[in-house]
């Protein structure tokens, strides 16, 4: 199958969508699949290499394109749009198209069907209600004019009725969109994934140093008010006899530097580690270094039932037990006692406790990673691909 992934984001990217995309699409091809990823120029000078900045083999069935184009924001966007549109044309070059993109996804569309491949979308939210609830999850986010929402839902709209295939990263996100727009074929619960490299018990050396270390609790990922890392710092900050493990934070934006005023304001600065943003490759060694790793996203419009974050799966993949927000889309995976402990989001007694009884109770720590090592097996990307392939597959009329 030759697949055109079009991913309108610079390349390589250090956030979850570029980490997403490389990995499902390393994945496709793989499997045996041509895979031909379009993307914007590395803003890095010189440009980096995407193998090595994700850590991957190279292989020959993955192409990395990247379309030529400059300016200011605007103009790389229509830039990119105009050379993805022509680079779908006509059915020759490709078997199918796919992406996350909304707006590429809607303009591609509105061409017919005889003159481009079938348009697979994946939706990653709902695409109104995450615009209209950015201002209140990331500092300085801009609020959408009433206009933008309305011209996002009608979009949404489109592409869940004119896609040749649907792909949700949730259940929850599924049930919102039909009941939103109603049912529609084709449409498939495909989650993200860990790497299989990464699900693996770590050395008996490295757990033996763990052991002398002081209890560390761990976080990685953004530091973005939704993503409830502040929780973090209050868990540090309570359990005395430990120590915070921060992996990410952009130091070109506001956050890293009102998390550490935080910790600074709760006396636990100095108990507390913050690594920055870490190449992909080094996330999961960082992670096993942590007694047991938080994810603590409060409820809103995104994380309650749309989100499948990828640390969700890098946590299970590190053997380490986790503790996390007990919200739907979590629920998906994660089961209350059995491969984590789930708590009241945004609830910081209630994560402490927690993490409390997993550091008083290691044999309880130790019974919930082991059983979700397992169970990320069936979440690694090779099981994306798997997914993805069936859809595609049925979608083209091959199943």
């Amino acid at each position: 199958m030759r697949i055109l992934y079009l991913a309108d984001i610079r390349f390589p990217l250090e956030r979850a969508n570029g980490i997403q995309s490389m990995a499902t699409c390393h994945a496709l091809a793989s499997r045996g699949h041509e895979v031909t990823l379009v993307v914007r120029p590395d803003s890095h000078a010189p440009a980096r290499d995407p193998y090595v900045f994700y850590g991957l083999p190279r292989i020959p069935s993955l192409r990395i394109e990247v379309a030529p184009i400059a300016g200011p924001a605007a103009s790389r966007r229509i830039g990119y749009l105009t050379f993805a549109i022509g680079r779908s044309m006509g059915r020759t070059r490709q078997d199918l198209v796919f992406t996350r993109d909304l707006g590429l996804a809607s303009l591609l569309l509105r061409l017919p069907a005889s003159m481009r491949p079938p348009v697979v979308y994946e939706a990653h939210g709902v695409a109104a209600d995450v615009a209209a609830a950015l201002p209140a999850l990331l500092t300085g986010g801009a609020a959408a004019s009433p206009a933008k929402l309305r011209r996002l839902s009608r979009r949404e709209a489109q592409v869940w009725k004119r896609a040749d295939a649907y792909v949700c990263i949730t259940d929850g996100l599924r049930q919102e969109l039909e009941r939103r727009f109603g049912s529609r074929p084709q449409v498939a619960v495909v989650p993200d994934g860990a790497r299989v490299a990464e699900v693996a018990p770590p050395p008996a050396a490295e757990l033996q140093e763990q052991d002398r270390a002081p209890f560390t609790i761990g976080y990685a990922g953004h530091l973005y008010p939704w993503k409830g890392v502040d929780l973090v710092i209050e868990a540090v900050a309570a359990v005395q006899e430990s120590r915070g493990l921060i992996i990410g934070g952009h130091d070109k934006e506001p956050d890293l530097a009102r998390v550490k005023a935080f910790a600074a304001e709760l006396n636990c600065l100095l108990r507390v580690t913050f690594t920055g943003l870490l190449p992909p490759p080094d996330v999961a060694a960082r992670l096993r270094e942590a007694h047991l790793l938080a994810l603590p996203n409060p409820a809103s419009a995104i994380s309650s039932s749309f989100t499948s974050p990828l640390k969700l799966f890098e946590y299970m993949a590190a053997g380490k037990p986790i503790v996390a927000s007990d919200l739907p889309s979590l629920r998906e995976v994660l089961r209350d006692g059995e491969n984590a402990l789930l708590v009241e989001p945004g609830n910081p007694q209630a994560l402490t406790a927690a993490i409390v009884r997993i550091k008083d109770d290691p044999s309880l720590g130790d019974r919930l990673a082991r059983q979700a090592l397992q169970d990320v097996r069936e979440f690694t990307w090779a099981r994306r691909a798997e997914r993805l392939e069936t859809l595609f597959a049925v979608t083209m009329g091959r199943a």
